[in-house]
């Protein structure tokens, strides 16, 4: 009877795991054509991009788009600027909405729920309300057409705020009160204890607030004028403006703005992985 059931059960597990991977497989495939036709179309000549039926594979291939990308507009100066504006607002994420997370998780003050709670309210509001106070607000202070208009708006923010939290709350206290009794202080026991465990959270923080980031379009649209400060969002619409029949350099561009997500999310996406199945099992 136990050899029955050991022979039975994986029989079953097979054709349900063999379900499950068609069916990834064929999302994967369905979410994978799109980027890969942007390749493919960044690697042909112009003439070739609207052949009927359409070319797969590009034959022949040719780097000339990308090297164009570059000599028609400053393509490393946005990279650079994307990359500086990026990295900053991410730290800045990772530090402020952790910190920020572990007092509404792990300290207590008169009014905390409260205040978390009118907090999330927050999360209501769309960004579009408040595009013109907040666009007085750094030209009150001489901040537009500045790095600073671009970073110093979004070091923060209620979602990361609320995801961070959620994640600490599954970190036991009594880890944080051994860390007190060998003398930490506060932000003491916040870097040595609480930061190390949640790695994997602030992992999920670092990729989606790099994707927030550096996909950005409408508020450096808004916010700069000197095209020396423009990012790669604003800097790929500058260049669809001057090459509007030339589909495949601004496909080129397009592959060169995403590899860096791809690489990011290629390091970091184990973590990621754990830290949005974190707590969805309770032992």
């Amino acid at each position: 009877m136990y050899q029955k059931k050991n022979l039975h059960k994986p029989f079953q597990f097979s054709v349900k795991r063999f379900w499950l991977y068609l069916i990834l497989i064929v999302t994967s495939i369905t979410m994978v054509i799109p980027f890969y036709w942007a390749v493919s179309t960044s690697l042909k000549f112009e003439q070739f991009v609207f052949t009927n039926p359409p070319q797969w594979f590009p034959t022949p291939a040719t780097l000339q788009n990308y090297v164009s990308v570059f000599t028609k507009v400053n393509f490393d100066k946005y990279f650079f600027n994307s990359v500086f504006v990026t990295v900053t607002i991410t730290l800045g994420h990772v530090f402020f909405d952790t910190l920020a997370a572990y007092a509404f998780a792990k300290l207590k003050f008169p009014g905390r729920d409260k205040i978390f709670f009118f907090l999330l309210f927050g999360l209501m509001i769309p960004f579009q309300v408040n595009l013109i106070p907040l666009y007085r607000i750094m030209a009150t202070l001489g901040w537009n057409d500045s790095y600073l208009a671009l970073i110093i708006p979004n070091l923060t923010s209620i979602f990361g705020i609320f995801l961070m939290r959620q994640f600490l709350l599954t970190i036991p206290n009594d880890l944080l009160d051994a860390g007190r009794i060998d003398g930490c202080g506060e932000f003491g026991v916040f870097w040595r204890v609480v930061a190390p465990l949640a790695l994997p959270g602030i992992a999920t923080l670092i990729i989606l607030t790099f994707m927030g980031a550096w996909n950005d379009f409408l508020w450096p649209r808004i916010v700069l004028n000197s095209e020396s400060l423009f990012t790669l969002p604003v800097g790929l619409a500058q260049l669809q403006a001057r090459n509007t029949s030339n589909v495949a350099q601004i496909m080129a561009g397009t592959v060169l703005a995403a590899l860096p997500m791809i690489i990011v999310f290629l390091f970091m996406q184990r973590q990621f992985i754990e830290g949005m199945t974190a707590g969805a099992i309770k032992e």
